[in-house]
């Protein structure tokens, strides 16, 4: 996020390191960390009404990066993407009221000691989102 310029400093150790994120807000769709990191159907029910909430109050928002195909679902439907693109990475599709959403895999150790997720991979969606955030 910090090459991107979504950050004020290239990483975080704790939360009193002084991290500080402009024009970017995380959420999650779902809030736990599901056994066989696999989230169920009944997990995400439960922490939608959380994730709802935030995307209300986020006034200004205008892109959403999506880190795997199963965030990619949730805010897919919850923006009321129809019909929805298939998920891959550096996909990016729009919603009916006009936000962008921009796919990425997601950052697991699966995904980047395999190297189907790198640096650079993770750099060009979030440099995406900010040269869309800017239309």
């Amino acid at each position: 996020m910090w090459r991107a310029g979504f950050a004020n400093q290239p990483e975080s150790l704790s939360c009193s390191d002084g991290l500080q994120l402009k024009d970017a807000y995380i959420a999650a769709a779902v809030r736990c960390a599901p056994p066989a990191n696999a989230p169920t159907p009944e997990e995400r029910d439960r922490c939608l009404p959380f994730l709802r909430r935030e995307l209300e109050l986020l006034d200004e928002l205008r892109v959403v990066v999506v880190l795997g195909e199963f965030a990619y679902r949730v805010i897919a439907n919850e923006l009321g993407v129809r019909p929805r693109p298939k998920f891959g990475h550096g996909v990016v599709t729009s919603s009916p009221g006009g936000l962008w959403i921009v796919c990425s895999y997601h950052p697991s150790q699966q995904n980047t000691f395999t190297g189907k997720l790198t640096e650079p991979m993770l750099d060009a969606v979030l440099v995406r989102a900010r040269e869309l955030a800017q239309l």
